[in-house]
């Protein structure tokens, strides 16, 4: 007998829309104290518990870093800073920063990653060095992400094996520390291959939660710049085609493609590892967030909004 319309299955998969939306239910995005700087009000335009990552590049003031943190969990934001193994000068200097971000905006979590720098500042020179000091242990941090590379990373000898030994490290750790891990990708364009290499790691025994990075609306030219500096991989093809477009040379570009492909594969999918979204900001971090809000769903309107 067939279903009445109204009628659907369980095992329906979502409509393309409805899957991305699901999708970025409880995205994270990523910000630098600069940036965060030009933000008025970051409740205006995030949804209540977002995941807020703190970028520390080379040169920046720990002081800028943590100042952004407070400023952040006051406004009710879990906050996530970055641990950059390679312009951290001691095992010292990294107990501070810890004691600095707990003291001063209650962090208990942390990115950890080896740092786009090619010589170390002191004895760090990988996430796993500064995890085996116990420190992040002995503090409480609840919760632990490292960097993923779907399309490899330059700056790391030994390629693609190399990376693949460190995540299984990290695996075992993870088996062994109460707190939860996740793997934060690097940012990138296209969906087949991200699938590939989330199936890779756990073909080769690695589950932990993948939170894969995403290019937010940016212009073109501004993509294709960051993506160059960042080293990303192959799928920078799909900006270069782009961008042979005339007619799409100077309309922003949008990751709804990318997303609701990945999105459609989660749907059908059971046991796939990514399991959020990551957002790197580049075109601004107003518009990136709106762009969420508009895409994503209703419940995960910013908190101002749904007070107002």
């Amino acid at each position: 007998m067939a279903l009445l319309p109204f009628l659907k299955r369980k095992d329906t998969p979502p409509s393309p829309t409805g899957a991305m939306s699901q999708f970025l239910n409880g995205y994270s995005i990523e910000v630098m104290p600069r940036t965060a700087e030009k933000v008025e009000d970051f409740k205006a335009i995030l949804p209540k518990g977002t995941r807020v990552y703190i970028a520390h590049i080379e040169g920046t003031p720990i002081e800028d870093v943590v100042r952004t943190a407070a400023r952040l969990a006051r406004d009710g934001f879990p906050v996530m800073p970055h641990f950059p193994a390679r312009i951290i000068k001691s095992r010292d200097e990294l107990a501070d920063w810890i004691a600095r971000y707990q003291g001063e905006a209650g962090v208990n979590q942390g990115l950890l990653l080896g740092g786009g720098v090619t010589t170390p500042a002191g004895e760090f020179d990988s996430s796993m060095q500064m995890i085996e000091t116990g420190l992040f242990d002995r503090a409480g941090f609840t919760r632990l992400h490292v960097a993923g590379h779907p399309e490899g990373n330059k700056d790391i000898a030994g390629g693609e094996a190399t990376l693949v030994e460190a995540l299984k490290w990290k695996q075992k750790f993870s088996e062994r520390t109460a707190a939860k891990m996740a793997i934060t990708t690097q940012f990138c364009f296209e969906a087949g291959p991200v699938i590939d290499w989330a199936n890779g790691l756990k073909a080769a025994g690695i589950d932990l939660p993948v939170h894969i990075g995403v290019a937010g609306p940016a212009k073109l030219q501004t993509l294709i710049k960051f993506a160059i500096a960042c080293g990303v991989g192959p799928s920078l093809k799909v900006l270069q085609k782009r961008a042979m477009d005339v007619t799409k040379l100077l309309l922003p570009y949008e990751p709804t493609d990318f997303l609701t492909e990945l999105a459609a594969h989660k749907a059908v999918t059971p046991g796939f590892n990514i399991e959020q979204v990551h957002f790197f900001p580049l075109g601004g971090i107003t518009t990136n967030a709106n762009w969420a809000t508009e895409h994503g769903p209703a419940s995960a309107r910013p908190a101002a909004a749904m007070n107002g």
